[in-house]
């Protein structure tokens, strides 16, 4: 069950972090359960604001081979808190789209996840990282041997976009939530509280 370094599963490891314009803090992936024609894919945005949508449309069939699917607002500030993703990457998996579809999210998986899906995506929705002013049909690139994740939409309409982002707050009952929604940071720093 455990190898030696001269024959390891892997030369470098089961996870890799992600970087580019949609997750400049970086994003995580379990590389070690992405299948290998997986590994780069480049495929049209289908965009949810919540994992209930994601799962949704999944069971609508509305997601089709090719696809990457944002799920935001599900990081540590737009959950609030960070609930895991299962479901989603488990309704994928179950209807064999786990070789043609991938899932992006600002929210976290467990290590029961597999295929394509891309978590922990830095700065987050809420916090006004580029994952949220993707839109419906945008190119979006992954490239994990190269730890590369990257919105395909030119400077100028990322720039116009930006300017009319206001980042979407979940209803959250007064108390503590609303205290952990306003201090929390995003998954690159551990979600913690700021000073």
């Amino acid at each position: 069950m455990i190898r030696n370094r001269d024959n390891a599963y892997s030369p470098d490891g089961g996870l890799a972090i992600l970087w580019g314009n949609l997750a400049p803090d970086g994003a995580v992936v379990k590389k070690g359960a992405v299948l290998p024609e997986m590994m780069v894919h480049k495929g049209p945005a289908k965009v949810y604001n919540s994992e209930e949508e994601c799962v949704e449309a999944l069971l609508s069939g509305k997601v089709e081979k090719g696809d990457v699917v944002v799920v935001r607002y599900e990081g540590p500030k737009g959950g609030p808190g960070m609930r895991e993703m299962l479901t989603p990457t488990s309704v994928i998996a179950g209807m064999g789209l786990d070789s043609s579809v991938a899932l992006i999210t600002d929210g976290r998986f467990s290590g029961a996840s597999r295929g394509a899906s891309i978590g922990h995506i830095s700065p987050e929705a809420a916090a006004g990282g580029l994952i949220g002013i993707v839109e419906e049909g945008d190119i979006i690139s992954i490239d994990i041997p190269n730890n590369k994740l990257e919105l395909l939409v030119d400077e100028e309409t990322i720039a116009e976009r930006r300017a009319k982002f206001v980042p979407l707050e979940k209803p959250v009952p007064d108390g503590y939530l609303k205290r952990y929604r306003k201090m929390v940071t995003s998954a690159n720093t551990g979600a913690i509280f700021e000073d």
